[in-house]
């Protein structure tokens, strides 16, 4: 058996790993939506206001502040922002919903466990002191707020 330590996180990034986390229960939610035999509208609603709230401004940080770090052709940036695409044109479909929802939830998980196990670990690795202070005082902490009109999960 394997020891896994956990992944240190450079205090600059913690805010963004703190909102993977809430990325992370949205795929939960879908999921558990499902199980639960709740109307994929409702789900997609839901899902479809965390994606403008919330994931929109993220990868906006993201890829302006963060992925920059990297140099352009970077595999690691390419990947991210490639994800981002992918999650953008699957938040804008509106038919086959559950397929859809399964295939939100799915990607959504996966691209968050590549930025957190790869992508932020590299740009740990190669970012100044300089760039990580620029995302520090660009991008701070704030209270997430959730849409409770529709606790489907529940």
């Amino acid at each position: 058996m394997t020891d896994k330590k956990p992944l240190k996180r450079h205090k600059a990034l913690q805010p963004l790993s703190r909102e993977h986390h809430q990325g992370l229960l949205l795929s939960w939610k879908i999921r558990t939506g499902l199980k639960k035999g709740i109307e994929f509208d409702r789900i997609k609603t839901y899902a479809n206001w965390f994606y403008k709230v919330h994931l929109i401004p993220h990868f906006n940080m993201e890829e302006t502040h963060v992925f920059s770090i990297l140099e352009e052709g970077h595999t690691c940036r390419q990947q991210a922002i490639r994800e981002h695409k992918q999650l953008e044109k699957l938040f804008s479909l509106h038919s086959n919903l559950e397929d859809n929802l399964i295939d939100i939830a799915d990607t959504l998980e996966q691209h968050i466990r590549f930025e957190e196990r790869i992508l932020f670990p590299e740009i740990q690795k190669i970012a100044t002191e300089t760039q990580i202070k620029l995302i520090e005082e660009i991008h701070y902490e704030t209270d997430f707020e959730d849409n409770l009109t529709d606790e489907f999960w529940k």
